[in-house]
């Protein structure tokens, strides 16, 4: 039995014995402002909610425990839904909903794009009482009739806003219409754009909305620093600034999991005691990764937004920003995570030329005084590396022991004292003074501000979003919304055929004929050769996104990319059936559904497909 004075709060909300166990168990006390509101109005009324919150202040928690109260544990169907906008969230919210069932025997699964649909078949024919999953897979299930929703209890959109700007109300609205109308829904999310309102008077019927105020994070004790600099140069940037510092307990906050995971193994081939974290880590991993933070036998944490949610790392000296975070409210919580507890801290964020505007955004949002960091020279470096040397040594002499005496008279005798220590410290620290370690920096000249975004048919388009290989390529697309596409769509379609990971995909953006998409630069390649000679006409579907002519496109440009080449019957007809089949894959995105459109031939067989190739025919 849990004691009258535990939990006394949670226990007036509502909850049972069992959910009081395994709060008890995970270190719970007092419920939060949103969880406080959202579980008895759960609990007594048959009401729809619409909860408005942040990030981080225990939504899960908010709507898992009142559903986890009301699901039948004997009925095998999925008797719930909760719908987030990346499989990393996914992962994490399945995750929380199975550690606070306590002693009930029900089936928590996060189901999402990217892992195998055979497994995934597996659990949903098994029974899935609460799936939590990613709208794109989720209408591909329903799609295969591998997923039955009629028997919900409760429907939930987790982080909706961001669901909205991600491009998938049409893919939402598809999978609500296909949900039973007895249901209950609940909309969580940060801000209360129109769109969610209109979802909630379409799909809900008696709503209460809940608000929960910002929290302000008091980052007063927070030094805030920026970096000019070019995307190549910032490993360098990060690296003089471990090393300019006696004390480096940091997060460094990257934008994908591709480069959180880049970063983190380039410091430690550098020797910098770092770990990546991001969602591709199972529970464990993740468990391990912090203990390790938290015990100093790391010092360096390389997280990604998602994943640095929830957790909570005490004495952080420095917050770096790898990559400068699209919200004002985000950078905001980055930094809040040093300069606590009455310590002060340090926030350096990277800025590069394309995303001068983006930053003088944030700037003005939060009011805050950021001011230039210099970058320490690497004759700075040496001599700070020197100075902790001698701290280092000093601090030995202070700490004296007596069995290394005779080592110690031995040495003097036969060695002149200066030359005996030079020895010592050049054996201690081998090549701690080298300045081969350090690359150049380039400076950013008046050129490259002027070339940091760039307009073409009125279109922003960023520089180093071109051929980077360190950074981010930009790449087009030659289908749009005309071609059935959907951003959840284009995404599914480069994930399965080209195998990379969603968190690689970013920024994409379906007009009506073509889309656009951000990628790492390292697999840029891939994409595009994976895709190359499958477009109309023999052209790739997938080229790099540079303007011609330093953004500048003539008339006869135009319209010489608009005249058709010239093909044979046989070969028209080829192509015309090719296009039709990618348009079907594109229509279902399941591997299944276009394995026949996955290229696979080689690249001579493809042009001898295509007439403009074809010299016999053309003669």
């Amino acid at each position: 039995m849990i004691e009258d004075d535990a939990l006394a709060a949670f226990k007036a909300l509502g909850l049972s014995e069992v959910t009081l166990k395994a709060l008890e168990r995970k270190g719970f006390t007092e419920p939060t402002d949103i969880q406080r509101e959202c579980i008895p109005l759960l609990l007594e009324k048959n009401v729809d909610v619409v909860g408005q919150a942040q990030t981080g202040t225990g939504k899960t928690a908010a709507f898992a425990l009142p559903i986890l109260e009301k699901l039948d544990v004997a009925d095998r169907s999925t008797q719930a839904l909760v719908l987030a906008p990346t499989r990393e969230l996914a992962m994490q919210v399945a995750d929380e909903i199975a550690s606070l069932k306590g002693e009930r025997k029900f089936s928590v699964e996060a189901i999402y794009g990217g892992s195998s649909y055979e497994t995934q078949f597996k659990k949903l024919k098994k029974g899935i009482q609460v799936v939590v999953g990613t709208p794109g897979r989720i209408q591909d299930h329903l799609e295969r009739g591998t997923l039955d929703l009629t028997h919900l209890k409760f429907a939930v959109l987790d982080e909706a806003d961001e669901m909205l700007d991600m491009g998938f109300v049409e893919d939402i609205e598809k999978i609500l219409s296909q949900t039973n109308e007895d249901k209950r829904m609940l909309f969580f999310s940060a801000t209360m754009p129109d769109p969610i309102l209109a979802l909630a008077v379409k799909f809900m019927k008696d709503y209460e909305i809940v608000r929960i105020k910002k929290g302000e994070v008091d980052t007063s004790l927070t030094e805030q620093y920026f970096v000019a600099l070019r995307e190549s140069d910032k490993m360098e940037v990060l690296t003089r600034i471990i090393d300019s510092c006696s004390q480096f307990y940091a997060i460094v906050f990257c934008k994908t999991k591709v480069q959180c995971e880049e970063i983190g193994r380039r410091l430690g081939e550098k020797g910098y005691p770092a770990e990546a974290l991001h969602g591709d880590l199972s529970q464990k991993q993740r468990e391990i990764i912090l203990q390790k933070m938290r015990d100093h036998k790391i010092s360096i944490l390389v997280a990604t937004d998602v994943a640095a949610r929830g957790i909570d790392i005490s004495e952080l000296t420095h917050v770096i920003n790898y990559t400068i975070p699209g919200d004002p409210e985000v950078y905001t919580h980055r930094i809040g995570r040093t300069g606590r507890a009455g310590r002060t801290g340090v926030a350096i964020t990277f800025v590069t030329p394309s995303e001068k505007r983006k930053f003088a955004f944030i700037k003005r949002i939060n009011k805050s005084e950021i001011e230039p960091y210099r970058v320490p020279t690497i004759a700075d470096l040496i001599q700070a590396k020197k100075e902790r040397m001698t701290a280092a040594v000093a601090a030995e002499i202070d700490r004296p022991d007596e069995a290394y005496d005779d080592v110690a008279a031995a040495l003097l005798a036969s060695y002149e004292p200066e030359a005996l220590v030079r020895a010592l410290v050049q054996l201690r620290w081998p090549h701690e003074l080298d300045s081969d370690r350090y690359d150049d920096i380039r400076a950013i000249e008046a050129k490259d501000e002027k070339r940091g975004r760039r307009e073409k048919n009125g279109r922003a388009y960023r520089d180093e979003a071109w051929a980077d290989e360190d950074g981010i390529t930009r790449l087009f697309f030659a289908r749009g919304r005309n071609s059935h596409l959907t951003k959840r769509k284009l995404a599914d379609l480069i994930i399965d055929a080209c195998n990379v990971r969603d968190g690689d995909l970013q920024d994409i953006q379906v007009m009506e004929d073509f889309s656009f998409i951000n990628v790492p630069g390292h697999l840029a390649g891939r994409i595009i050769s994976t895709f190359k000679g499958y477009g109309e006409d023999g052209r790739p579907l997938v080229t790099r996104a540079k303007p011609e002519n330093g953004g500048k496109e003539t008339k006869k440009r135009k319209d010489s990319a608009r005249r058709p080449v010239k093909a044979s019957g046989d070969a028209f007809s080829r192509r015309r059936e090719r296009h039709a089949q990618w348009e079907e894959g594109v229509r279902f995105y399941g591997r299944d559904s276009y394995d026949d459109y996955i290229p696979s031939r080689s690249s001579k067989g493809r042009k001898k497909e295509h007439g403009k190739y074809n010299t016999k025919k053309r003669k």
